[in-house]
């Protein structure tokens, strides 16, 4: 019997999905990170990672354009270098960046909880794996919707953030910096910078492998993916950019809560509850991104490899693919409990780079081959996002 997702996604839900993935609970702890590297100048290196990521994700969106599927980057592979087995390897790739990333957001997330309510942590990290994987399970609109709900609560924020900071009194460093003559840009550090701040990007990929259950796909997930890119890029920029402004450099770079030290500027009772709720949410939306993202590659997967054809399979009444979902859900679950979670999502990080540059390297394939596509961009952009990949992802294990 043919296994197939049910096609219900719109546009809006979509956008919200990638949105969702990609504020994630970055933002709420990179800002100091970045800072420390920049200075001031920081939102500039969040508008430089942005443009960083910007070809790589014009590549994933002509490639989703042209193979609409489920384990998109496995298709993406397959189609263009033949290789089965390397498709396989490349998707199972991906299923582990996923799992592992849910893992290490969702120990962050309980760590958050912990801090509102008193509970064992192993409870509150098994309780809200099975939660948001019954929702998974449930059905991908209720999924999407939740995480559409979450994205709000994430933003509001981002946005009470920005609303903390806009008129308060500026900090010595901004006003020594934006002093009459002064000239000096550390572009080597803003650079440096960049590259730190391009890992809060690092999510639109998880839009194509929703190819199967979006309404005309080689439209969407295009527009899809450029769009949560240019919002996230300009929500990063706003918060850096009232942040560095109101906060001095030394308590910003050594903060692991930075936003928290915005809020302050106008209540110190009731920041640490109010970005603790949010980050839990945060959180939450990560982990059940990851969950749905995840099994859909492994669903994909499933009609590729005999060996994986367990997982492609749907319920037959909610359409979702249950028995992928209840193994990622399991994963995650057992990486939370690890010790080392931290290395392996240092580990993800590299896995996602080298496969930005072997998709930038497949549309360049593809594009010679068969240059016709529902949506197309130009030679040079799958070529910049190659260097530009290959760059990220060599300074990346420089600084290890």
């Amino acid at each position: 019997m043919s296994e197939h997702l049910k096609r219900n996604v719109g546009l809006g839900l979509l956008i919200a999905y990638g949105v969702g993935v990609m504020v994630g609970a970055g933002i709420y702890v990179l800002v100091g990170a970045v800072a420390g590297e920049a200075g001031i100048y920081a939102p500039i290196a969040f508008l430089l990672a942005g443009l960083v990521a910007a070809p790589t994700a014009l590549s994933y969106g002509e490639l989703s354009a042209r193979i609409p599927e489920a384990a998109g980057e496995a298709a993406f592979v397959h189609k263009a270098f033949r290789s089965q087995a390397v498709a396989v390897i490349v998707g199972l790739a991906i299923v582990a960046t996923g799992v592992v990333s849910a893992a290490a957001v969702l120990r962050g997330g309980a760590g958050y909880l912990l801090a509102l309510v008193t509970v064992p942590e192993v409870a509150a990290i098994v309780v809200l794996a099975i939660l948001l994987t019954a929702v998974a399970l449930y059905g991908v609109m209720e999924s999407l919707a939740l995480a559409a709900v979450f994205t709000i609560v994430e933003l509001a924020g981002l946005a009470l953030v920005v609303w903390a900071g806009w008129d308060a009194p500026l900090s010595p460093d901004w006003q020594n910096a934006t002093a009459p003559g002064f000239t000096e840009w550390p572009w080597a550090a803003i650079g440096t910078a960049a590259v730190l701040a391009f890992f809060a990007f690092i999510g639109f990929e998880d839009i194509v492998n929703m190819a199967e259950e979006v309404e005309r796909p080689e439209r969407n997930i295009p527009r899809a993916i450029v769009v949560s890119l240019v919002l996230t890029t300009l929500v990063y920029a706003l918060v850096t950019w009232v942040t560095v402004r109101v906060v001095p450099m030394q308590a910003l770079a050594g903060s692991e809560s930075p936003l928290v030290l915005v809020l302050q500027t106008r209540d110190s009772a009731a920041t640490g509850a109010i970005l603790a709720g949010i980050a839990v949410f945060a959180a939450l939306n990560g982990v059940l991104a990851q969950i749905v993202m995840a099994s859909r590659v492994l669903f994909g997967l499933g009609r590729r490899s005999r060996a994986l054809a367990v997982f492609h399979h749907v319920h037959p009444k909610r359409g979702t693919p249950y028995s992928a979902t209840v193994l990622v859900g399991g994963l995650v679950i057992a990486a939370a409990m690890s010790a080392n979670v931290a290395k392996l999502a240092e580990v993800t990080s590299i896995i996602l780079l080298s496969a930005f540059v072997v998709m930038n390297g497949a549309l360049i394939v593809l594009k010679r081959r068969e240059p016709e596509s529902p949506f197309r961009v130009s030679m040079a952009v799958p070529v910049l996002g190659l260097v530009l990949s290959l760059g990220a992802l060599a300074l990346f294990l420089g600084g290890i």
